[in-house]
């Protein structure tokens, strides 16, 4: 049978499930008001609603203290399931998911990959929805070097967050992929601050071009980041057609920045689906005892020469 077979019947069957079944879950979305944790979170509405789930949203900022915070939280209220990113990594989660899975609380994972608690808990139900970080990032810098025709010895940045757990790990392949082609590379680590608020990166850039005005390819590893690079090449009159721009993740902004030629690559990861898929993980585990799924939602690369059949879904919320 085909997946999207199965995929329809587990929905008709966990569709049935009486009103006063509905279950209490609590989900994981980021940070209020990025493109991302928008989409990520329609995607886990619209399930909830399919469903008949009682879902929770919170936020940590993208701070991996307030996502072990916020897990702690919600185990302590009792919910039936909870959904995670993964960004604090195995060491301070997995612990924290054994104890919630021993109360009778299904645990599933989004966005960033816990690959030791998926190997411990997956027959509880433990899952993942996402694309595989260092695929990710190799994919994104074997695409930049061919569609930029990089050359060895050519400068390009990475700005990027190695100093998260599995998150990292994006950056870290990016980082192996241009040296191995014989690039001179930078990187810069995004700071917490940035993290949180990435127009306050606008100071980084600047002090960064100044230094290195001959770089060719910045990739920034950070879906609000990209976001906000438009704005950055405007501010500090930098030429977008000696500058080439590459990141992660839809938004508005980046769409206008792909349209004016001031983002060249962007790289999805498709949250709407991650988002839509944890939920039915959690009703299919909790209902119906079904084990944990991994799911890679790597998606392709966005460009000028597909923007037209992707801005519609970006409107809307899907992508």
């Amino acid at each position: 049978m085909k997946f999207k077979s199965i995929l329809l019947s587990c929905l008709l069957l966990a569709g049935s499930v009486a009103a006063s079944d509905k279950l209490k879950v609590y989900f994981e979305a980021g940070s209020i008001g990025d493109n991302f944790s928008s989409v990520i979170s329609n995607g886990a509405k619209m399930a909830a609603k399919d469903l008949n789930v009682d879902l929770k949203v919170v936020y940590s900022e993208w701070d991996p203290n307030k996502m072990v915070e916020n897990f702690k939280n919600a185990v302590a209220t009792s919910p039936d399931g909870i959904i995670v990113m993964g960004h604090p990594g195995d060491e301070l989660y997995q612990p924290l998911i054994k104890n919630a899975i021993e109360k009778g609380i299904n645990v599933t994972s989004i966005d960033t990959e816990l690959p030791k608690s998926l190997e411990a808990f997956k027959s509880s139900g433990f899952g993942y929805t996402g694309s595989n970080n260092y695929e990710s990032g190799k994919a994104m810098a074997h695409e930049a070097v061919q569609k930029f025709e990089m050359k060895s010895g050519e400068k390009v940045m990475v700005w990027g967050l190695l100093s998260m757990p599995v998150r990292g790990l994006r950056a870290k392949a990016m980082l192996e992929v241009f040296k191995e082609k014989g690039l001179k590379v930078e990187y810069i680590e995004i700071s917490p601050e940035i993290n949180k608020d990435p127009s306050l990166g606008l100071s980084v850039f600047s002090a960064y071009m100044a230094k290195h005005p001959d770089t060719k390819l910045v990739v920034l590893d950070h879906g609000a980041l990209t976001a906000q690079s438009p704005q950055f090449m405007k501010s500090l009159n930098l030429d977008k057609e000696k500058l080439n721009i590459a990141g992660f993740s839809l938004s508005p902004a980046t769409i206008a920045g792909i349209k004016d030629g001031s983002i060249d690559l962007v790289a999805d990861a498709q949250p709407f689906f991650q988002g839509y898929f944890s939920i039915v993980q959690i009703v299919m585990s909790k209902k119906y005892g079904f084990s944990g799924f991994k799911v890679d939602t790597g998606g392709g690369f966005i460009t000028a020469k597909n923007i037209a059949l992707i801005e519609p879904l970006v409107k809307n919320g899907i992508r």
